[in-house]
């Protein structure tokens, strides 16, 4: 077995690496071309390339699609641009507008994992005959007597195993993650400035990459014009507090910026998008201790965690909990806290792990009770 644990000579395991332009998906290409494994570097564009060409750090468009390019002829390894733009805004984009609109909050770069990625990409790996397509996310893959496991990464600080909760086993049986074992970004700067590359000390990009500056507001109003209806922002006991612009300016657990005067304390509780109503309330009301999740995926038997304590984390940044999960229909289950949490919020995941191992997880409903 080689490294990437295929029965196979380095030089006779074809490897597609997925390459955004970032530093981490480029350590990842020279590593394994280093280590001898026929690599192919595949970039996607993925939204207007005309209107992002200079904009920097913006994922899978304008110079980060030449900064891949100009990665992969140093390194002397074949490399492709794939125009996924139709896939991306109906899979990605519509999907982010369209859950804003319903009144939840979207996690787009869990969706383009989900299908455009693991999906699409991963499709095209397979039918250029590669062995395996490896990319720079900080998560473990270890192998288990049910097949591959995901483990969240070595350096907690920068694992991402919470946006990879949609993998399904047979994507992942297929998929390697050379940078999860390392201790710190540090350490994958190190490698890129040992390999010479030209995005050593290129920063991270911070920005959702089809938002500039987190103007996700004028994105859905592109998108969907008109679609910014007003409204009443309305109080638990029903009294009528104000108006709003639009249900999208709001999110569950929300203080500040709600322009309705003074008094006590007021969060946003729950977004109404039927009604067009934002609803406040005092801070204990966005205390939940059980909700439904729905779409939801499992890695391995969940059947044997069902009764048993795991631990879940209900956003990327949480600290997590311990809860049980009970399953219901198909594709459905119910999360009970420990403890009850604030601002559980709806299009967010709840993604559950038996201590590093990820289990899985699905998207968080409106349907709290």
């Amino acid at each position: 077995m080689n490294s990437l644990g295929i029965d196979k000579a380095p030089k006779d395991t074809k490897v597609v690496v997925a390459m955004s332009g970032g530093v981490d998906s480029s350590v990842v290409a020279a590593l394994l071309h280093e280590q001898g494994y026929d690599v192919i570097g595949i970039t996607l564009q993925l939204y207007d390339h005309g209107q992002m060409i200079n904009k920097k750090g913006a994922c899978c468009a304008g110079l980060d699609i030449q900064d891949a390019r100009r990665v992969a002829e140093s390194l002397g390894i074949a490399h492709y641009v794939l125009n996924y733009e139709s896939k991306f805004k109906e899979s990605v984009m519509d999907d982010f507008v369209d859950t804003y609109l319903a009144g939840e909050t979207p996690i787009p770069c869990v969706k383009c994992n989900q299908s455009v990625k693991f999906k699409d990409l991963l499709q095209t790996a397979r039918d250029l005959g590669a062995d395996v397509m490896a990319t720079g996310h900080y998560v473990q893959r270890k192998g288990g007597m049910e097949g591959a496991q995901m483990h969240r990464a070595a350096d907690l600080t920068r694992d991402q195993s919470y946006f990879l909760f949609a993998t399904t086993q047979e994507q992942l049986d297929f998929l390697r993650f050379p940078l999860g074992h390392l201790a710190s970004k540090e350490e994958t700067r190190s490698l890129a400035a040992r390999y010479g590359l030209v995005v050593a000390d290129k920063p991270d990009s911070q920005d959702i990459c089809f938002v500039p500056s987190g103007g996700y507001a004028k994105v859905i109003e592109k998108l969907r014009p008109g679609a910014l209806d007003s409204g009443k922002i309305v109080h638990l006991d029903g009294t009528q507090l104000g108006d709003h612009d639009g249900i999208i300016n709001y999110t569950v657990g929300q203080r500040k910026g709600l322009g309705i005067g003074g008094g006590d304390a007021l969060y946003v509780i729950r977004l109404d998008a039927a009604k067009k109503q934002v609803i406040v309330g005092p801070k204990e009301a966005l205390q939940k201790q059980r909700f439904t999740i729905r779409e939801t995926n499992w890695l391995g038997d969940m059947n044997a965690y069902l009764g048993k304590e795991v631990f879940v984390k209900l956003r990327s940044m949480h600290k997590g909990v311990m809860a049980r999960v009970e399953m219901t229909d198909k594709g459905r289950a119910v999360v009970v806290l420990a403890a009850a949490e604030g601002a559980v919020s709806p299009g967010q995941a709840c993604v559950a792990y038996d201590g590093d191992r990820l289990l899985g997880g699905g998207w968080i409903t409106a349907d709290i009770s």
